[in-house]
């Protein structure tokens, strides 16, 4: 398989059914974030009701507002459906669930945007952990996938941001805050 590469390029439109953080089922697209003059966020998880995955979205729904400072929305996409999100939203932390949510969590139940971006296991039909960070022209700026034993670093996926929206170059253990090249 060859993998043809992303970054730096315009990055894939879509649309998707998602569960909104008033629980309320809409259509988002990415050119609806891009009229908003926002960074995207865009992360795939494999499954809802995972525990690997629960610990994902409940940090970086806890977080969002650190996300929102730096004009960033977030989305979580898997390929489970908008009513397997819905369900797992409205169970209690207590129990596994999210209880309730910053961002929205979009249904690629066609498999469609998975397959677009990269992240798809066609055999088993959830996708991998991939992470994508957009520009508000529609540039994919950043992106990592990885298997689906190991849950991202919030504190990370900020840094990185503010990495791509520094002026100049971010040289190694850049941190915010430190002098660009």
């Amino acid at each position: 398989m060859s993998e043809k590469r992303m970054v730096g390029k315009q990055a894939p439109r879509f649309e998707m059914n998602a569960v909104l953080p008033d629980k309320s089922m809409h259509k988002i697209t990415l050119e609806e974030i891009m009229k908003e003059d926002k960074w995207t966020v865009l992360f795939f998880y494999p499954m809802d009701f995972t525990p690997v995955c629960l610990s994902e979205i409940t940090s970086l729904s806890d977080r969002f507002k650190e996300f929102e400072k730096l004009d960033v929305d977030i989305i979580g996409i898997s390929t489970d459906s908008v009513q397997a999100h819905s369900a797992w939203i409205n169970t209690p932390r207590t129990e596994q669930g999210l209880e309730k949510l910053a961002f929205p969590l979009a249904s690629d139940a066609n498999h469609r945007v998975s397959h677009e971006y990269g992240v798809l296991m066609e055999d088993e039909g959830f996708a991998l952990r991939g992470l994508f960070i957009i520009s508000p022209e529609g540039e994919l700026q950043y992106s990592v996938i990885h298997t689906i034993n190991t849950g991202r670093n919030v504190d990370e996926i900020l840094r990185v941001i503010q990495a791509l929206q520094a002026e100049g170059f971010c040289p190694a253990d850049w941190s915010p805050g430190q002098e660009t090249l």
